[in-house]
Formats: C-alpha cells, sequence, structure tokens
C-alpha cells in the first residue's frame, strides 16, 4: 500500500511526484519552523519543476482545512468518545494537537495538492 511509485507514498515522504527519488523540501525535519516549507526549485533526478505556476501552492490551504478537520475529529472520538473526558478537555486535547501537528498538516497538505496535479512516471526514475 506504501509502495514507491503509489500516490500515499509520495503524499507521506514528501518526496519528487514524478520519480520519488527526492525530497521536495530543503530541510527533512517539518519542526526546523523557519524552513518547515522551504522547497527545492525542481527534482535533481528527473528535473521535475515542483511549483507550477506562480503560487502554485496556496490551493493547499484549502487541502489543509480538510486534513485540519481530520486530525480534529480524530482526537475528538479519541479523547472524548474512547476516553470519555469532558467537553473542555476533548477541546483542550484538539487545539493542543492542531498546534502540536501543525507543520506536518502543512507539509502533508502541499504534498497531497501537488500530487492531485503530478504523478508518478516509472520513465523518470533513474
Amino acid at each position: 500500500m506504501f509502495k514507491k511509485g503509489t500516490k500515499i507514498y509520495g503524499i507521506l515522504k514528501g518526496v519528487c511526484p514524478k520519480c520519488h527519488n527526492e525530497s521536495m523540501y530543503k530541510n527533512s525535519n517539518p519542526y526546523a519552523l523557519r524552513e518547515a516549507l522551504d522547497m527545492h526549485e525542481r527534482c535533481s533526478h528527473c528535473n521535475t519543476k515542483y511549483k507550477i505556476e506562480p503560487s502554485f501552492f496556496y490551493g493547499s490551504m484549502y487541502v489543509s482545512y480538510g486534513v485540519g478537520i481530520a486530525f480534529a475529529v480524530a482526537v475528538f472520538v479519541i479523547s472524548y468518545l474512547i476516553l470519555e473526558t469532558n467537553l473542555k478537555v476533548a477541546f483542550g486535547a484538539i487545539v493542543i494537537t492542531l498546534i502540536v501537528f501543525m507543520p506536518i498538516i502543512m507539509r502533508i497538505s502541499r504534498n497531497i495538492w501537488i500530487n492531485l496535479f503530478m504523478s508518478y512516471d516509472k520513465s523518470k526514475v533513474k
């Protein structure tokens, strides 16, 4: 399921959507906040340009809303329904989770966005 060549692999690993050989991000640590969204211009293996057009990744903001909601729902289910906490604790858990996972949510959203427009291409693999 998470094999090289699948969309889910590209999304979770943050690699070039065409060849899956190189990380799109200059720093692999999403918690290096100053560099969290710094990306290479092109893939050094297949020369794929990541920013297809100016402001290409603005669309990922819409995706990040959905990803954030998914995180919030998961935390609510775990804290309120499974652990049976009160609503205030569940709300606090949601807020803390969204703050802690913000860099990961931003990167996953960018990865989803670019993978909507590009697909793995075996001919690009070296």
